[in-house]
């Protein structure tokens, strides 16, 4: 289907060596660990999680930018490839992503103006010089750049006029896939809901199909039409973002909400979590969440919990999906 996306099994795995006095030994890093789900052409899929979870590494196996250990990517009824090759050049025109770490994606040698100009060079070989400026000109205004910008280089501008030269270069190709990483994080609030706004108004014109990244609950909830949560490398719950916000079914999910300033409410509801995340290079047996879930039972430690989808909802959670688990008292 025109549009559509596909995340199926998707795994990223990364060996780490260590050197010891006399051998060297290695593990396992599961930056992304069985991820699954589905974006409908149009529709703007949100991810959240905390830092460490998987996020950044997702957005590039979506764009094929770095390879899957297993699983596979589809777009549009394409396989997305992860060799720079003529097809998966092909592909990239149609694909596009904004950068969470703006000054690393842009070249220092370069205008601002010519580097949002390249792409279209690149891709649109028909366009006129006219017509490029005519776009560029175009997507800086709607990002709040102004025409002297253009001018400058990436160090003569602030940190969040970089992150909108990245918002320009991306929409200036108007793609069928936008993936974004934490594009307005540093943003103040007035120019994120003016670049919230052109996300919107450009989705409007053109349909793209969209995964946004973010470690705000609020702007997720603006922009997505479903969201999925992440935990190490995994999706721990999945649906439409009002339901999942207002009521959390995952534990996980409920200290995410619950860590969100409200007015009205007590402090003393906050769900504060033991510990720290486990490193991804020893994930806990079991669910990966119990060794800090305040529900655990202790067949959590040996149980794998699947991702069940029930009435618009997915969670992976033991005593979500069945209440009647049997696996002894609290761990």
């Amino acid at each position: 289907m025109k549009g559509a996306l596909s995340a199926r099994n998707l795994r990223r795995y990364y060996t780490l060596r260590q050197r010891g006095s006399l051998f060297s030994t290695s593990k396992t890093l599961k930056a992304v660990d069985g991820l699954s789900f589905e974006v409908a052409p149009g529709e703007m899929f949100g991810i959240v999680g905390e830092s460490g979870s998987g996020k950044s590494t997702t957005a590039r196996l979506l764009l094929g930018q770095i390879p899957p250990t297993s699983g596979e990517v589809w777009f549009g009824g394409d396989k997305v490839g992860s060799v720079p090759d003529a097809s998966w050049r092909r592909m990239r025109k149609r694909m596009q992503m904004i950068y969470q770490d703006p000054l690393s994606a842009l070249d220092p040698r370069i205008a601002i103006a010519g580097q949002i100009e390249e792409p279209l060079i690149v891709h649109f070989p028909d366009f006129t010089p006219s017509d490029r400026r005519r776009r560029v000109a175009q997507v800086m205004a709607d990002v709040g750049l102004l025409s002297h910008h253009g001018d400058r280089y990436p160090h003569e501008l602030s940190g969040g006029q970089r992150q909108r030269v990245i918002i320009a270069r991306a929409l200036a190709m108007e793609p069928e896939l936008l993936v974004c990483d934490e594009p307005v994080s540093a943003l103040d609030v007035s120019v994120q809901a003016q670049v919230l706004n052109v996300f919107a108004d450009i989705r409007e014109r053109t349909g793209f199909t969209g995964v946004f990244i973010s470690h705000d609950l609020k702007v997720i909830r603006q922009v997505a039409d479903r969201v999925g949560v992440m935990y190490l490398g995994r999706i721990v719950e999945m649906g439409p973002p009002d339901e999942v916000f207002h009521r959390p079914a995952h534990p996980y999910t409920k200290a995410l909400v619950s860590a969100v300033p409200r007015t009205g409410r007590s402090a003393r509801s906050r769900i504060i979590l033991a510990g720290e995340p486990p490193n991804p290079v020893n994930v806990p047996s079991g669910c990966p969440f119990h060794t800090r879930c305040p529900e655990a039972r202790s067949g959590c430690r040996s149980l794998v919990p699947e991702l069940v989808a029930s009435g618009g909802r997915a969670v992976a959670c033991h005593l979500v999906n069945n209440p009647s688990f049997s696996g002894g008292e609290a761990a």
